[in-house]
């Protein structure tokens, strides 16, 4: 079972969210609001998304150091695996 099995509902319902900000933008941009506030809901939407990535790559790590009965070699691989995702994402 996938890390993210658990939890799917609660992670589409961020993602519906997300989806709702960004149409904020869309909206505010069409309207022509003022910077501050499309800057405002931007700023807004990449914080969502940023909180979304964490909880998501928090699994992940969870589900590659607790995996049980693992042997060494698949332990150093999923060692390995976790440095090359937070390399990759918490940029």
């Amino acid at each position: 079972m996938s890390h993210t099995s658990r939890d799917k509902q609660k992670l589409l319902n961020r993602i519906r969210r997300i989806q709702g900000q960004l149409y904020a933008v869309e909206k505010a941009l069409e309207e022509e609001k003022e910077c501050s506030l499309v800057l405002q809901t931007i700023a807004a939407t990449r914080g969502a998304i940023n909180g979304l990535m964490a909880e998501i790559l928090e699994g992940h790590i969870r589900f590659l150091m607790y995996a049980e009965n693992q042997p060494p070699k698949q332990k150093a691989e999923s060692t390995e695996e976790l440095l090359d995702f937070v390399r990759a994402y918490v940029k």
